[in-house]
């Protein structure tokens, strides 16, 4: 089914870039990087000029900013704005995954690629769905294949293997293996342990002293100046040190949440952890330096060394969130029955706040299905706040965040939803702020009395 839409899908575009401008917009984080950069190289081989921008998110504003008498392809965002996408004179062609609320809405300049509208659904990324179309334009794409793999570990799809990714793999001749889910696998252990953002390990995650305390616990010790990487640690090794990570978090936590999918690609000559080069693209796209973050998908070494260093002080800052969350008091940080509202204000940059979010839900803080709401400042525009929902744990829940926030924001007006079931996002005004944390909170706890 997937295949059959994207064949007429690819035919179509192919049928109207042969004569038309193209401009291309995608969205900042991994999956929307790398979908654009697959776009792009394509575009390029088939000798076809094109403009593109990397957006924050797609608003009513940036719909307005659209250049007319060119043809749009929209990657990774564009399912939540179809009506007003369909006002435009454009003809528009979206690949994405996000949920859509009316499936049933048709308009003639609208072309979308988006697995929500098959009846037999596949849970792909936009990367993937990108790399699709261009290999279906030309086999001789197959090696941007690699790019969609790494748009689906930024986006977490790495555990669930269908028949569609498993040939996607094969294309990027990619090395999956079971292993322990810290991050780069192929790096000193001592540096991937303390800036490991996901799983978060308490009195490790963050904390140089913690982190050689469970190095030394372990049996493992530095061979020369460095620490071996994940990779390369004996079967012995490996088991202390998964004993003792479990000794430091909640005894209701799983194993599994620390076991995983590892991709083990070829990039710049050499064999890198996937996960790496996803939260380095992720943080270029977030820092503001998306620009780098497309030259290093296409394996441009200078890209790489800048990125790096801009991944350097994500780190940094990401650590320092989650310190200044945890310290936050009960005014900012309203914990309730399988629910947490975490208000930063202006304090954490909003660009942050969906990936704290994130970590904090892979964590071992918060129980299983407690859902994370998270607020901060717009760094655009100091009169909105950003909304960024996650649930804690992942497990299959009856709850769909993207429903929750769709309803909340249709009582005070605020903006359109964004997101999945399980990680959502939205936009509201300055002002609605306490009606926000009221309506939300009365949300939740009417579901509570819904669902057991």
């Amino acid at each position: 089914m997937v295949e059959l839409r994207v064949k007429t899908f690819s035919k179509e575009l192919i049928k109207k870039i042969a004569h038309e401008k193209i401009h291309v917009i995608s969205h900042y984080d991994t999956d929307g990087i790398t979908s654009a950069a697959i776009i792009s190289e394509t575009l390029k081989r088939l000798s076809k000029q094109f403009s593109l921008k990397i957006v924050k998110q797609l608003n009513k504003k940036e719909i307005a900013l659209i250049p007319k008498n060119k043809l749009i392809i929209l990657t990774d965002l564009g399912s939540g704005y179809l009506k007003e996408l369909s006002e435009k004179e454009n003809e528009i062609f979206i690949i994405d995954h996000h949920e859509i609320k009316n499936k049933k809405f048709e308009a003639k300049n609208l072309n979308i690629l988006n697995t929500h509208l098959l009846k037999e659904y596949e849970n792909l990324c936009a990367s993937e769905l990108s790399y699709l179309v261009s290999k279906e334009i030309s086999e001789e794409n197959k090696d941007l294949a690699k790019l969609a793999i790494i748009g689906l570990v930024g986006d977490s799809l790495g555990e669930e293997i269908n028949k569609i990714r498993n040939k996607i793999l094969k294309d990027a001749e990619v090395i999956v293996r079971k292993g322990f889910l810290i991050y780069p696998s192929t790096r000193p252990l001592d540096k991937a342990l303390e800036y490991n953002p996901r799983p978060f390990i308490p009195g490790v995650s963050g904390n140089s002293k913690g982190t050689y305390e469970l190095l030394k616990e372990s049996g493992i010790s530095r061979i020369g100046k460095h620490y071996k990487s994940l990779i390369e640690l004996t079967e012995k090794e490996m088991k202390a040190l998964m004993t003792n990570i479990m000794l430091r978090v909640s005894i209701k936590e799983k194993t599994s949440k620390f076991l995983g999918n590892l991709y083990l690609i070829k990039f710049f000559n050499k064999i890198e952890d996937a996960r790496e080069l996803s939260a380095i693209i992720n943080a270029c796209g977030r820092m503001g330096y998306s620009e780098i973050a497309l030259m290093l998908c296409l394996k441009n070494l200078t890209a790489r060394k800048k990125a790096e260093r801009i991944y350097f002080k994500y780190r940094q800052k990401i650590v320092s969130g989650l310190k200044y969350i945890d310290k936050l008091d009960e005014s900012d940080k309203i914990i309730g029955k399988n629910y947490v509202i975490i208000n930063t204000k202006d304090k954490i940059n909003d660009g942050l706040i969906g990936i704290l979010m994130s970590i904090l839900s892979f964590s071992s803080i918060y129980a299983s299905g407690t859902i994370l709401i998270g607020m901060a400042q717009d760094s655009e525009n100091e009169n909105k706040i950003k909304i960024s929902a996650r649930i804690s744990g992942r497990e299959k829940s009856e709850r769909n965040l993207k429903k929750l926030l769709e309803e909340v924001i249709e009582e005070i007006s605020g903006e359109n939803v964004g997101g999945h079931k399980v990680a959502a996002g939205a936009l509201i005004n300055k002002n609605q702020e306490k009606q926000f944390i009221d309506s939300i909170k009365q949300k939740l706890k009417f579901d509570l009395i819904k669902i057991p």
